[in-house]
């Protein structure tokens, strides 16, 4: 069984590019930790603060962001970060090649649960003679990533990642430290009976969701002739890696709930990644509009509908959407 580092040197992926990926995942061991210990530690339970989303900071929140905020801006491998838990992009080396983008725990409200939280990231290249103190060097499509990976932390810590070579899936050997390569390359099933959706939203989607997921209800006595099982684990990271290991489609859709903001899901350091990692094990993303991977951004926290997983379920549901 191979480790992260030989497999992908093999890939022709850079000095620098891997040391910055073992980086995020030093400060992802010492995240997986923390959630481990759960109440032992105190880390349990939300903050009085908010974040610049307006949600209320579960304390691991902030723990996983500072840890992974001062690992990267330390190491010297990045010339900005832009976090899930930050008003604004945060300047690091002025001469490093690469900047970062992470959420860096999804899913935190299941912290108090016990159940699926994890760590989204996407590196790309700052522009040639950028200002790292300037947002703009964020402001690039997906499919210029040259990584993007998350770490979920389960029954087992798991990595998920990809240098636009295929995504791989790495196991957290606790007994040395080092992610072992346990799945060559991920292989989403290009057909599946499975979706995940948060179903309480029901009565604020848009008409083509609403026919879509009416339909899969509807069975094999339906207009789509199958039965369909529905998982949500509020999680994204959850909800994904199932997609990664068996197949299925996870959407979080527009709706009309509240008028100001109509999408969940943050463009570069949630869907840009996972579209990436979907796209590189034979899924596909999109929005419903277009491409994950194609979009400009327009700002660090921008939202957009996600709509990924095995091919011909994202086309049949973007059918409806036409």
């Amino acid at each position: 069984m191979r480790r992260l580092p030989p497999v992908l040197i093999e890939d022709g992926c850079s000095r620098e590019l891997l040391s910055l990926i073992r980086t995020i995942l030093a400060a992802c061991k010492e995240i997986s930790f923390r959630v481990g210990q759960g109440a032992l530690s105190g880390v349990l339970g939300s903050t009085l603060d908010e974040n610049i989303q307006g949600e209320t900071q579960k304390k691991l929140d902030v723990l996983s962001n500072q840890l992974l905020k001062d690992i990267l801006l330390e190491s010297g491998y990045v010339k900005a970060i832009a976090s899930e838990e930050e008003d604004f992009t945060v300047a690091g080396n002025p001469d490093a090649e690469y900047i970062v983008a992470f959420d860096p725990l999804d899913g935190s409200s299941n912290t108090d649960i016990n159940s699926l939280v994890g760590t989204i990231f996407s590196i790309m290249r700052a522009p040639k003679g950028s200002d790292a103190a300037d947002p703009a060097i964020f402001m690039q499509p997906g499919h210029q990533q040259v990584a993007a990976g998350y770490v979920l932390y389960g029954p087992c810590t798991t990595l998920a990642l990809t240098i636009g070579k295929g995504t791989r899936i790495f196991t957290l050997d606790k007994t040395h430290g080092s992610f072992m390569l346990t799945q060559e390359f991920a292989k989403i099933p290009e057909d599946t009976k499975e979706f995940a959706i948060n179903a309480s939203n029901q009565r604020h989607w848009q008409p083509a969701m609403q026919n879509y997921i009416s339909d899969l209800l509807a069975g094999e006595t339906g207009p789509r002739g199958k039965n369909f099982n529905m998982r949500w684990i509020a999680a994204m990271v959850g909800d994904v890696h199932r997609v990664l290991c068996r197949g299925g489609l996870f959407t979080y859709p527009a709706d009309t709930k509240d008028p100001n903001k109509p999408f969940k899901l943050r463009l570069l350091y949630e869907a840009n990644p996972m579209a990436m990692l979907v796209e590189q094990a034979g899924g596909m993303a999109h929005t419903g509009d277009e491409r994950i991977l194609d979009i400009d951004p327009q700002e660090i926290h921008q939202r957009v509908s996600v709509i990924l997983g095995s091919k011909n379920e994202v086309e049949t549901c973007l059918g409806y959407h036409k």
